[in-house]
């Protein structure tokens, strides 16, 4: 009968320590908050590696060869035979000539009507796709060639240009990478500094707790379930509008019909890795409180 009230008193004194049922303070919220942030940078940087990937994919053995040539009789005769020898090649895949009109167009708006006029001469231009592997060896041997047609023929890949946007890209993505990490960092913090002032406000119950037998890894148990369910609350809660953002974002890039915008998305792989996040901060807010409470009840020894 003894024993049977005293484990009444102790999961009284259990219940008084750490009460369920309700939301306890601002942990919740705070985790909450960092895990919204967390969500959102590693989405970022999910979303800026498939775009890398995707531009890489996209412009890997593709060129243009620019025909150099003040003289439109000239330039159109150098432009057929560039365009024999590339379709030649085997190295080839496709070689087309860029539409002059459609040329024109893109240049308006930075040359105005003297992309049109004719008095400005334009340089001809072909599209040029090149077989898989070793694109960088094919055009070195292309500028060769071409060279040895004439040395007013040209040859770019397309990737040169790009080389810069796809670096900002990628420092954009280790920089979410870092911020993720310093999130899980903050929300450590958080835990501990939580754990650590509900173990200094119980000191009384925990004293209790040891009379009845309770040992310091059953005392260190019950903050660590009841931080987690915290935690819990907090992560599902951020996650959920962090996944809202991230879809209304979404919709606006598809909205603005560009290819390089359009690439900035998130693939099944992707959106399991961010379902994880709560999991590992709920996981990280329980092992963080176990240690923090397991090691101020071994100083109060």
């Amino acid at each position: 009968m003894t024993g049977r009230a005293g484990r009444r008193t102790a999961a009284a004194a259990r219940y008084r320590l750490l009460p369920e049922g309700r939301v306890a303070g601002p942990m919740p919220w705070i985790i909450g908050i960092m895990m919204f942030l967390t969500v959102l940078s590693a989405a970022a940087a999910l979303a800026m590696g498939a775009a890398v990937r995707s531009m890489s994919a996209d412009l890997a053995g593709r060129a243009s060869v620019q025909v150099v040539e003040a003289d439109a009789q000239a330039r159109t005769r150098l432009a057929t035979a560039a365009l024999g020898l590339l379709r030649s090649n085997r190295h080839v895949r496709s070689a087309d000539p860029v539409d002059p009109a459609t040329l024109a167009d893109q240049l308006r708006p930075w040359l105005g009507d003297a992309a049109t006029s004719g008095d400005l001469p334009v340089p001809a231009l072909i599209d040029l796709t090149l077989t898989p592997e070793d694109a960088e060896g094919k055009i070195a041997d292309l500028r060769r060639r071409l060279g040895g047609l004439s040395p007013k023929l040209r040859i770019e890949p397309h990737a040169a240009f790009l080389a810069p946007l796809a670096g900002l890209l990628s420092a954009l993505g280790w920089l979410a990478v870092g911020v993720v990490a310093l999130m899980a960092l903050a929300t450590g913090a958080v835990v501990v500094l939580a754990a650590r002032g509900a173990h200094d406000s119980h000191r009384g119950t925990i004293d209790v707790l040891h009379l009845m037998g309770s040992t310091d890894v059953q005392i260190a148990r019950l903050f660590q379930r009841r931080i987690g369910l915290d935690a819990l609350f907090g992560s599902a809660l951020g996650f959920a509008f962090a996944v809202l953002v991230i879809i209304l974002i979404g919709l606006r890039l598809s909205a603005a019909g560009s290819d390089l915008l359009g690439a900035v998305e998130i693939d099944t792989r992707g959106w399991a890795l961010l379902a994880l996040l709560p999991l590992l901060g709920v996981c990280l807010a329980m092992l963080t409180a176990r240690w923090t409470v397991l090691r101020a009840l071994g100083r109060a020894l």
